[in-house]
């Protein structure tokens, strides 16, 4: 196998999607629009996936929670992916809902062994009902969550070791936090076993005046091109890891021609490349 490249599927972009095939690799649809959706809409996903590789990727499953997840939404979900045959589905390290309350955003939770544990059982239930583990994804968060006792990058690599799956690695998401909360992004990759490192998430944002303090934080909005210091994360991902990844770049609104997204989907080829091309330069440097 080899690496591959895709964008989020949108309905904006779908036109630029499907005229670029022969540039695109694979697509990744956000899972829960499709729950209720018409059977027009679930047999138009069904043609796509029969022309491109397609993901599944849930928002609102609130997997990293104390919380058990909701069965109805992992039905949900398994009847989708029963039906779509996806090549993979995803969702995210996150909690969504609490005391029968939706919060309506990805929230992060408390890094404690209590959200290590509830993670680890929400996943072994995912697992049973929709018939695979997810990918997980890192979040972004500009709010350090209160009461962790855990870096981000170790509770992360727990909750990976106690479910045995694979991250769904977000290099926007992981650079927003580190350059809001100030940790070294490269120590996060370190610590996750690179074998566990299976999807890369590439996504842009902008700075936003902190109301707590005199600063700023980095909002992960899905709404900018990637920036140069995310395209440096992945050389550096290619440096660590040496199995085919799965590179997929998201953008949720202010769409640029499809011609802008496909160039940066080239940037990350190079990237990705370049950083294979070092670790097998210094693989032959170490064994001369």
């Amino acid at each position: 196998m080899k690496d591959r490249f895709g964008l989020g599927w949108r309905p904006e972009l779908a036109a630029g999607i499907l005229t670029n095939l022969d540039r695109i690799d694979i697509v990744e649809v956000i899972a829960d629009d499709y729950f209720d959706a018409a059977k027009s809409k679930r047999r138009a996903l069904k043609t796509l996936a029969n022309q491109v590789p397609v993901a599944l990727h849930g928002v609102t499953l609130g997997l990293a929670s104390s919380v058990s997840v909701e069965g109805k939404r992992l039905e949900q979900t398994a009847r989708l992916v029963d039906e779509i045959q996806p090549e993979f589905w995803s969702e995210h390290l996150a909690f969504v809902r609490g005391g029968g309350i939706e919060i309506g955003h990805l929230a992060a939770p408390p890094r404690t062994a209590a959200t290590i544990d509830g993670g680890a059982r929400n996943l072994a239930a995912a697992r049973t009902i929709v018939g695979a583990l997810p990918l997980v994804e890192n979040i972004a968060t500009l709010i350090d969550p209160p009461g962790s006792t855990l870096s981000e990058a170790v509770w992360t690599s727990e909750i990976l070791a106690a479910a045995n799956c694979e991250l769904l690695l977000d290099l926007h998401n992981l650079y927003a936090n580190s350059v809001n909360f100030g940790f070294d992004p490269h120590d996060y990759i370190d610590r996750i076993p690179e074998e566990q490192i299976g999807v890369i998430h590439l996504a842009g944002g902008r700075w936003i005046k902190a109301k707590s303090t005199d600063g700023r934080r980095l909002l992960d909005d899905h709404l900018h091109d990637v920036p140069e210091a995310v395209y440096e994360l992945l050389h550096y991902v290619g440096e660590k890891t040496s199995h085919p990844l799965t590179v997929i770049l998201e953008r949720d609104g202010r769409y640029p021609p499809i011609d802008v997204l496909l160039n940066q989907l080239d940037r990350a080829r190079d990237a990705l490349r370049r950083g294979r091309t070092n670790q097998q330069t210094r693989a032959v440097s170490e064994a001369a």
